[in-house]
């Protein structure tokens, strides 16, 4: 099920994003022992960790990943992994035991993509080949409509037997998340913000868009897939579409 949601303004789209995280987090709880969340990089999810800070969350039930990653250290001023950190892990008692991120310090972004793989298969007690169900997986889009680090026209795009590869943005390696993998979570969360994302949110939306110019048109979960947008985003959009 696909919902597009068009808020008046950056504020109001991260107050309604934590209210859904807020809602899915306690609902998700009261039906099994965990609820599991990958993060997205990029500067418009960051308020919205700022927020969540501020929320009482049962933090002991709560799993944290991220959905990619800059192949940079962890104390990096590029990697999302510091940003969630620094805007919402760090403020709050949160278990370190419940924090997975993606690692980079092997020197060779295939094997560290090749070891969060078998990292997440553990956690999740998969089968090699089998793909886990996340609760809930942050997205965000940028203006040339990738997604994590899927990028146009690059071979991030064509892995299906892997949940974690190795993403190519101008020549800099990232880690992150597979087609596959995305698309077996319960439920997808687009974060968009800004008139410059109208373009590419044309070429998204529109039946005759290639998937892999606008990487993010090919992200369909099983679940739900929720886009929402800021008015700048989302301004030109079919009312129909909305």
């Amino acid at each position: 099920m696909t919902q597009i949601q068009v808020l008046t303004d950056k504020p109001a789209l991260i107050t309604h994003a934590l209210d859904l995280i807020v809602d899915k987090i306690h609902t998700t709880l009261e039906q099994q022992a965990q609820f599991t969340i990958a993060l997205a990089g990029g500067s418009t999810p960051k308020p919205l960790y700022e927020a969540l800070a501020q929320k009482s969350l049962p933090l002991e039930k709560i799993h944290i990943f991220w959905g990619d990653e800059r192949y940079v250290a962890a104390d990096h001023p590029d990697s999302n992994q510091l940003m969630a950190r620094q805007a919402w892990l760090d403020q709050v008692k949160f278990p370190t035991v419940n924090i997975h991120p993606m690692p980079t310090g092997s020197n060779d972004p295939s094997v560290d993509a090749k070891t969060h793989n078998q990292e997440l298969e553990e956690f999740f007690g998969v089968k090699a080949g089998e793909f886990p169900t996340f609760d809930l997986i942050l997205l965000g889009m940028g203006d040339d409509g990738h997604t994590a680090s899927l990028f146009p026209q690059t071979e991030a795009l064509t892995v299906s037997d892997r949940l974690v590869t190795v993403g190519n943005k101008d020549g800099e390696p990232r880690l992150t998340f597979t087609y596959p993998l995305i698309n077996n979570a319960r439920c997808v969360m687009f974060l968009v913000a800004g008139d410059n994302k109208r373009p590419a949110l044309r070429s998204i939306f529109s039946p005759n868009g290639d998937e892999r110019l606008y990487p993010a048109k090919a992200v369909k979960p099983q679940g739900e897939l929720l886009w929402l947008l800021d008015k700048g985003a989302g301004a030109e959009l079919p009312k129909n579409w909305v």
